[in-house]
C-alpha cells in the first residue's frame, strides 16, 4: 500500500472541495491510501507526514500567492528540508482564486519551489486546456489551461455551490495522475 498526503489551506471552502476531489482521485488508484492534513495542524509537527509517498499541496491563492497559513507550514517543515528528509517523494499542486488568472500561476510556482527545495519530484497535470480553442467548452477538463498543476477558479460572492464541477473533475484528475505515479515511482504496488 502506497500513501498520499493532501495538505491544505482553505479560507472560505473552496479550496477544502478541491483538496477532497484530489483525494477521492487520488484514492481511485488500487493499493492507494490518502489522508487529507491542515495545513495549519500539520505545522505543528510536519514529520506526520514523513510516511507518505506524495505530497499534495494546496492553498488558495491570496494576493497573487499562497495563504498565510499554508506558508507557516512550509516554514515548519525546516528542520525537514535541512535533513532532506523528503527528498525522493512526489508532490503536486492545486490553488482557487475568485479571478480566472487571479496569479494562481504564481502559488502554483511558489509550491513548485517548495517541492524542489524539498528534494521533491514535481508532477504536474498533464492535460491539454479545454477551452482553449472554438469547440471547447467551460466544462471540460483543465477549462483554466495550467499544466504545473490545477487550477480552480470560483466566485468571490458565492459559497461552494458556485464551485464549477469541471475545477473539482480537474482537481480529481491530478489526484489520479499522481498516485499512478506513486505507483510507478514506488515499483508497481510492491
Amino acid at each position: 500500500m502506497h500513501s498520499i498526503g493532501v495538505v491544505y489551506d482553505s479560507g472560505y471552502g473552496h479550496t477544502a472541495a478541491q483538496a477532497r476531489a484530489v483525494g477521492e482521485g487520488a484514492a481511485s488508484v488500487a493499493d492507494i491510501d490518502v489522508a487529507l492534513y491542515f495545513a495549519e495542524e500539520v505545522a505543528t509537527d510536519p514529520h506526520q507526514l514523513d510516511h507518505c509517498d506524495a505530497l499534495i499541496f494546496g492553498t488558495p491563492t491570496y494576493m497573487g500567492s499562497g495563504s498565510a497559513v499554508f506558508k507557516a507550514f512550509m516554514e515548519a517543515s525546516a528542520k525537514i528540508w535541512l535533513a532532506q528528509g523528503w527528498k525522493g517523494k512526489l508532490a503536486a499542486g492545486f490553488t482557487n482564486s475568485s479571478g480566472h488568472s487571479g496569479d494562481k500561476l504564481s502559488t502554483l510556482t511558489q509550491l513548485w519551489l517548495f517541492a524542489m527545495q524539498q528534494g521533491m519530484v514535481w508532477v504536474g497535470l498533464g492535460l491539454l486546456d479545454g477551452n482553449g480553442r472554438s469547440t471547447g467548452s467551460a466544462s471540460e477538463l483543465n477549462r483554466l489551461g495550467a499544466y504545473a498543476g490545477a487550477m480552480a477558479q470560483s466566485n468571490s460572492d458565492q459559497g461552494l455551490e458556485g464551485m464549477q464541477d469541471s475545477d473539482l473533475r480537474t482537481a480529481a484528475a491530478l489526484g489520479e495522475r499522481v498516485a499512478h505515479h506513486v505507483v510507478l515511482w514506488r515499483g508497481g504496488g510492491q
